[in-house]
């Protein structure tokens, strides 16, 4: 793709007269610059095309100018910090457009099980950090796959036994869609094998029917998790502050709570988060469906606290956010509900079936509808008109079926919103979908790193023909219809959007096989998605996604410009410094961009604690007991959902 630069030709005007003016520069009078950045590339993300300027200042938070250097410089006065980029790259801040930064949190605590090759070692992993956990806590792990275990099958009540006979067992896969429980586990959350299934899920039960053989799945799993014991006081504080710092050191400004409400303490959690102003980035947070009703009386609760007059958000708060975003409160924003239509690569609802069952199934498996037509449909009568988005999950094409029937109905009923519902993961998206997904507005949000982890075991359970037409990005890419790609994290082990963009440029699968060819995207198109389009879903694009003056100064700098390397290398590029409204929230030590304050001086960057600090991945401990008064109460974002007017 051609790539050029943006030449801004200005009016001559006071004091830029003679020299070409940047964007965003006043014509009669000079706002000096905090900072100003150049030396590097300074990619705009603004337009179909690539475009670069020479330089950006930064005045209270937001763009204050952009173009040719000689125009930008005139905005720099005595205190304005100077920004050598020394050949980096610098462009928006990354947007997390599906994520689950707060269960994120949660799991640092946990076993790590991701890459476990068999059974034994998953059980030796979950045993070396039984004594880490306090008497009275669960000893839970997450991240391994049943179907890439050697035994082909996930581990039973006896095995999860050998960690432990009287405390609380728990696994998780690594799509959070599947886990198994030892006896103590079932004990304490009260599940037999009389406990009648819930929809859209199951209890695992022996031969006999009569005991359990511990793997759960789904909406059995949820019932479950949501019992786990509460994170209080100070972990509760370590829970935000731990994700949000590795938020920021994977370069997104914007994170997300796909499913607030998964954990019976999450409402409490964020509430705390909000009161102590712990965020360093944006949380945009989509309530669980059946957490819905919690979440928004909650979210009228806080509104009134911290608002002078019920219509608005106080002016104090106001003052701390350069975008005036009154949707906002100390960082936090409500701003949907999520729903699961379906479940993970191993249960998936599709029309036609699985090429080859996941482990334990029999017969012709189709996967699990996990919400009764009813309910969706109720879903989007209450909420279609309002500003609040759904967000579905879907992974088989049955699932976008139910999405696409909803919407469709919501609108003969109510007429065109401008909705923006999510298409979740949207990995099977078929051809006959894709006028009707454009008609609706809706906007798919590709894991495109199911593929390069996990790309070699999907084809297999799903035929190599849907694996190479999974996470379709180029064809919406050639139809013109937005894509965003998200990490889902901590289905993704780490937040990295780094590696989103190297897998929907590449689609390479472990063993090194590419899957679709034809879906592969450029690289401008992947940054595109994690950028501009990702503020449009979360329907932020008036202050985020593009550098372009009066947005928010919500930036990245990468050691290399992924237009400029080589695809393959793209994997290899590093986040060298988050800034979020200005401020440096994240700095690597091997970064070297140089900086200065008026015309000479040289001095340190600016002053935070960028290091990802390891007191703030914390360690298990006593915890109180849980706060019931916090679940009415929203740690949620909005103050009542009203459209901004930004």
């Amino acid at each position: 793709m051609k790539t050029k630069s943006i030449l801004l030709l200005g009016v001559t005007l006071g004091l830029f007269a003679g020299c070409e003016r940047p964007q965003g520069a006043a014509t009669n009078s000079v706002t000096f610059a905090d900072t100003i950045y150049s030396g590097g590339d300074i990619l705009t993300m603004a337009g179909n095309d690539p475009a670069y300027v020479e330089a950006l200042a930064v005045k209270d938070g937001k763009i204050l100018a952009l173009g040719p250097a000689a125009g930008v410089l005139k905005t720099k006065g005595h205190t304005t910090r100077m920004v050598d980029l020394g050949g980096k790259t610098l462009l928006p801040g990354f947007i997390d457009t599906h994520g689950h930064m707060i269960l994120f949190g949660k799991n640092l605590m946990d076993a790590d099980l991701f890459d476990s090759p068999d059974i034994p070692d998953l059980l030796a992993r979950m045993k070396a950090h039984a004594p880490n956990v306090p008497a009275g806590q669960w000893i839970v792990g997450m991240g391994y796959k049943a179907r890439v275990l050697k035994e082909g099958r996930t581990p039973t009540i006896e095995e999860l036994d050998t960690v432990s006979a009287d405390r609380p067992v728990m696994i998780v896969d690594g799509s959070g869609h599947l886990a198994s429980g030892n006896s103590a586990l079932f004990k304490v959350t009260g599940i037999t094998a009389e406990t009648p299934d819930p929809v859209g899920g199951n209890f695992s039960r022996k031969p006999d029917g009569k005991s359990l053989l511990g793997p759960m799945e789904e909406t059995a799993l949820n019932a479950v998790r949501i019992q786990r014991p509460a994170f209080t006081g100070d972990l509760a504080d370590k829970v935000v502050i731990g994700a949000a710092e590795l938020w920021a050191r994977h370069g997104q400004t914007t994170a997300q709570e796909g499913g607030l409400g998964l954990g019976a303490d999450d409402i409490a959690i964020v509430r705390n988060a909000i009161d102590k102003n712990l965020l360093p980035i944006d949380l945009y947070i989509a309530a669980k469906d059946t957490a819905t009703d919690d979440t928004i009386n909650a979210a009228y609760s806080i509104a009134s606290e911290y608002n002078r007059h019920p219509e608005g958000t106080s002016l104090k708060l106001l003052a701390e956010r350069p975008d005036l975003d009154k949707r906002y409160i100390n960082r936090v924003r409500l701003g949907g509900i999520k729903f699961w239509l379906d479940g993970s690569p191993d249960s998936c609802w599709m029309t036609k079936p699985f090429a080859v069952n996941p482990p334990g199934k029999v017969g012709e498996f189709l996967g699990y509808q996990q919400i009764p037509d009813a309910v969706l449909d109720a879903a989007f009568d209450k909420y279609w008109t309002t500003n609040l988005q759904l967000n579905m999950h879907m992974l088989g094409d049955a699932a976008a079926d139910q999405a696409l029937r909803a919407i469709e109905k919501a609108v003969r009923k109510y007429g065109m919103r401008d909705h923006r519902p999510v298409f979740i993961h949207a990995a099977n998206i078929r051809e006959d979908h894709l006028a009707r997904i454009k008609a609706v507005g809706a906007i798919p949000s590709f894991l495109t790193t199911s593929l390069s982890r996990q790309g070699d075991s999907v084809a297999r359970l799903w035929g190599p023909e849907r694996a190479a037409k999974a996470n379709a990005a180029n064809t919406f890419s050639r139809q013109g219809m937005p894509f965003t790609f998200s990490h889902d994290a901590p289905v993704s082990p780490v937040p990295s959007v780094i590696e989103l963009v190297d897998a929907g440029v590449n689609r390479i699968a472990p063993s090194g096989a590419v899957l679709g060819p034809d879906e592969r995207v450029s690289p401008y198109a992947a940054l595109r998605a994690v950028t501009a389009t990702a503020a449009y879903q979360i329907k932020e694009e008036k202050t985020k996604g593009t550098l372009e003056p009066e947005k928010l100064a919500d930036l990245v700098i990468l050691d290399k410009n992924p237009l400029k390397v080589a695809p393959t290398d793209i994997r290899s590029i590093s986040v060298m410094e988050t800034i979020k409204e200005g401020r440096t929230i994240f700095k690597t030590a091997a970064s070297t961009a140089s900086t200065a304050t008026g015309s000479s001086t040289t001095v340190a960057s600016a002053g935070c604690d960028c290091t990802l600090r390891p007191s703030l991945i914390p360690r298990l401990r006593p915890l109180s007991a849980v706060d019931r008064d916090a679940l009415s109460r929203l740690a949620a974002a909005a103050a009542s959902g009203e459209r901004s007017t930004r």
